[in-house]
């Protein structure tokens, strides 16, 4: 037995489960799980989209009920929450990785939501603002608590779900993709912040697809495949080839694709672009047929509101965007989509899709002048232009299933599948790979050089700094709406970046 091992053995964990599985209509999901999680650790929670982590965290959550012959003890008790609500009593909260705060109530108000204190029979607000403000100081987000939710930033957000979380004093939390939205300042803070209250006893159960993270926040891992435990490390310093071969059940190596040089012609050229709304001043970059543009800078920078800008969606813009010699007045994102500028939107969920409809619905929004009969949709031709993208992009369901239904990977293929039926001129992907896993991660990398080779201009944002640069022709940096500096792939490192990044 390793020294760690043993140690292991001679504590009393706080968490226990065994043969912990869930069923849904007869389909086994989750079957056979046995761990125990310790105050004060980190255990990180790995697997491919549709592994069973999002099942298992949500048994336990309180928002799943097992299958019977399972069982959980928390603190040396049975333990088996019929809600969140009852979970949360016990001390364990659940961070979601899609983001539910009301944006239209204060940041404050959201921390303390379903809770709120009184004072002289009314709410104490003097109160919830305060508390929220510490735990908003302690993550180093810099907003008043006062403020709505509403105009956020997606990363903004999840800091402030993540200081809710801490508001509620709970002795283990469950975080699920914590620093998918998050720069590598918000993740170093978030880190620290994880650090501290492990001290204090705080037990976290950590889901993320971000390997390189696993070696810096963990204590030890458990990987899940296809509904199964198929280990448990003991510790977090594993090869990042050997969890990966375990998660997918074969080898995946974090492969960029080889990627070819750009043509001359001048695609997209953006001149002097302002924007009062995002804001956005002084951009001005151009991008070439077969290019990949990467757009680079820490969180609150400017990235999303950039594209945003281009691909239609923001108002009070002066300057020009000129595609193919033309210069473009787009005054909607139908503009944008018809000129052949389409946008992969960071936030998948709120603009991506409509979680409600089918796969099939999803795919014609937008796309209704593709189909014969000058747009009439009938049934047998939404069904065969559905068939095409869905089979284009390796999308696991069916046109007529519900989108709701998918995993975050497969979701965002949809997205993908329906603006490559357009045949854009331009494919700007926002954060394309945010919470997505390693298996999906290698096929929009592969995507994304494939539009290139075809003399396709492709923009790609993200906040992982390995992904722009692994991707890219070429590297804007962007800090505080400005554009900073534009770096050839050779130049492009991440300190060069980071320098202009925080200039």
């Amino acid at each position: 037995m390793s020294v760690i091992a043993a140690s292991l053995a001679e504590r009393v964990p706080q968490l226990s489960l065994r043969n912990i599985g869930k069923k849904y209509a007869g389909i086994e999901v989750l079957a056979d799980v046995d761990v125990d999680i310790y105050a004060g650790e980190v255990l990180a929670l790995l697997g491919e989209n549709g592994a069973g982590k999002s099942t298992l965290s949500s048994i336990i959550a309180g928002l799943v009920q097992p299958e019977p012959g399972g069982s959980m003890t928390w603190q040396g008790q049975t333990y088996c929450p019929a809600s969140p609500g009852a979970a949360l009593e016990s001390g364990i909260g659940l961070i979601h990785q899609e983001i539910r705060l009301l944006p239209d109530l204060s940041i404050a108000e959201n921390m303390f939501v379903g809770r709120l204190p009184t004072k002289f029979g009314k709410v104490d607000r003097a109160y919830i603002e305060s508390e929220a403000q510490k735990q908003l100081d302690r993550l180093g987000l810099k907003v008043s608590s006062t403020r709505k939710v509403a105009g956020l930033s997606v990363a903004a957000q999840q800091l402030v779900e993540i200081a809710k979380a801490l508001t509620l004093k709970a002795n283990l939390l469950i975080l699920d993709e914590p620093t998918a939205a998050l720069g590598g300042d918000e993740t170093e803070k978030l880190f620290l912040q994880v650090e501290r209250l492990k001290a204090e006893g705080v037990s976290f159960i950590y889901i993320s697809h971000r390997m390189e993270e696993i070696a810096k926040v963990a204590d030890r891992i458990l990987v899940l495949r296809d509904g199964r435990q198929v280990a448990v490390h003991d510790t977090a310093q594993v090869a990042v080839r050997q969890l990966v071969s375990e998660m997918v059940g074969r080898s995946v190596d974090r492969i960029f694709p080889e990627m070819a040089p750009s043509q001359e012609r001048v695609v997209l050229r953006v001149k002097d672009l302002h924007c009062r709304e995002m804001p956005l001043f002084d951009i001005d970059f151009c991008v070439h047929a077969g290019e990949v543009f990467g757009i680079a800078g820490v969180v609150g920078a400017g990235r999303t509101e950039l594209v945003r800008a281009i691909a239609g969606a923001a108002e009070q813009i002066t300057g020009t965007v000129v595609l193919d010699d033309l210069a473009q007045q787009f005054s909607s994102p139908n503009d944008a989509i018809h000129a052949g500028i389409v946008l992969v939107p960071e936030d998948r969920k709120q603009q991506g899709v409509v979680v409600e409809h089918a796969i099939e619905e999803n795919l014609i929004y937008g796309n209704t002048d593709l189909l014969p009969n000058k747009g009439w949709v009938s049934p047998a031709g939404l069904r065969s232009f559905a068939l095409k993208a869905v089979s284009r992009m390796g999308v696991k369901g069916s046109p007529n299933q519900l989108i709701s239904s998918l995993s975050g990977g497969n979701q965002q293929k949809v997205i993908i599948a329906k603006w490559l039926a357009r045949n854009p001129k331009v494919f700007i992907l926002d954060e394309p790979t945010r919470g997505i896993d390693v298996g999906a991660r290698a096929a929009i990398y592969e995507l994304v050089a494939e539009l290139a080779s075809k003399g396709m201009a492709v923009i790609v944002v993200s906040s992982d700094l390995d992904e722009v640069l692994g991707l890219s022709n070429r590297v804007m940096v962007m800090s505080r709406g400005r554009q900073m500096g534009i770096l050839n792939r050779g130049d492009a490192t991440p300190v060069s970046v980071m320098e202009l990044a925080t200039a």
